[in-house]
């Protein structure tokens, strides 16, 4: 037997895998992929539903009102053809007056309205504010159809109770939903007294998140209360006002529910169509006549175009004027 073969060293072999090694890859790798994409997951619901429910028929709308749509017969693409037909459409034209007159006749006064109560409720030392504060929002959540059968009862022209009171001091019977301005007026008040408490509690939020201490220096310095309004509250209130400016201007440009109630249903707006507005226009064209639905949905295009233009207009003017 030879000695060097029986005192030959162990051949090396590799170091033991540390207990637990791949589990904590695999917890590291599970860390990073959950830092990384769960964002996208949480916010991919909304992105969805909004595809699904906002922009496919948005984009479905804008093909339609390049095309002769009929919703029971053939389809035939025109092109920008229906986009001329708007221009020289007296119909259109005369909804788009309306809408413009009903929404100066309720969304001005409506946010100076609001504008005031905020700062009523805010600055004065009126007891039971959370009451009043609670009160003001109550025509909110009173339904618009309710809202517009009391409206229509008050506005009658034989035994309305307006007509009524404009008797006590010599003026005779209106015909509230026979004349453009009458009708306007009417449909601008129901709008106005539903709203107006909403878009006070927006504002009102708004200014009570200005510092308290901005009011004690004004006034250790002599402001008046004008004074402090007009140098601390408007220009620091210029973001919530302008949210409230363009909201306001997103539903008056879209109303629709308020005039057809007036009207008792008809979606033209009065015998003349007095105050037919552009939602109601748009719905006659591309939902009661179903032959014209590419052409309503170019309406509907140009409704959603003069929004955004109203909009920003509004926005550039609330900043300017604030500064």
């Amino acid at each position: 037997m030879s000695h060097s073969a029986a005192t030959a060293p162990p051949a090396p072999t590799a170091p033991p895998a540390p207990p637990g090694g791949a589990r904590e890859h695999r917890r590291f790798t599970l860390d990073r992929l959950d830092l990384t994409y769960s964002p996208y997951v949480y916010i991919a619901p909304f992105f969805l539903i909004f595809g699904a429910f906002g922009l496919y028929p948005m984009a479905r709308t804008a093909w339609m009102s390049l095309h002769d749509w009929d919703m029971i017969g053939e389809r035939t693409f025109i092109g920008l053809d229906n986009y001329t037909r708007l221009l020289s459409d007296d119909y259109f034209w005369n909804a788009l007056v309306n809408t413009f007159g009903i929404f100066a006749l309720s969304t001005i006064p409506q946010l100076l309205l609001a504008l005031f109560l905020a700062n009523l409720l805010n600055r004065t030392l009126l007891r039971a504010k959370t009451f009043f504060r609670m009160a003001i929002f109550i025509p909110n959540v009173v339904s618009v159809a309710a809202v517009a059968i009391v409206f229509g009862m008050l506005y009658q022209r034989e035994y309305g109770l307006v007509n009524w009171l404009l008797g006590f001091v010599g003026i005779d019977q209106i015909d509230w939903d026979g004349q453009t301005w009458s009708s306007w007026t009417a449909i601008a008040s129901m709008v106005n007294w539903r709203w107006t408490g909403y878009n006070t509690l927006i504002l009102l939020a708004g200014m009570q998140a200005i510092p308290r201490d901005l009011y004690e220096a004004a006034e250790i310095d002599g402001a008046g209360q004008w004074r402090q309004f007009w140098r601390i509250t408007l220009p620091l209130l210029r973001p919530t006002f302008v949210f409230v400016v363009i909201l306001s201007t997103i539903g008056g440009m879209q109303l629709f529910t308020e005039p057809l109630l007036f009207a008792n249903g008809s979606i033209i707006g009065g015998n003349q169509r007095e105050f037919q507005t552009l939602a109601m226009y748009m719905y006659e064209m591309g939902l009661v006549n179903l032959n014209s639905a590419g052409y309503g949905a170019a309406v509907a295009w140009a409704l959603f175009m003069i929004i955004g233009l109203m909009s920003l207009l509004n926005f550039v003017l609330v900043r300017r004027a604030a500064k």
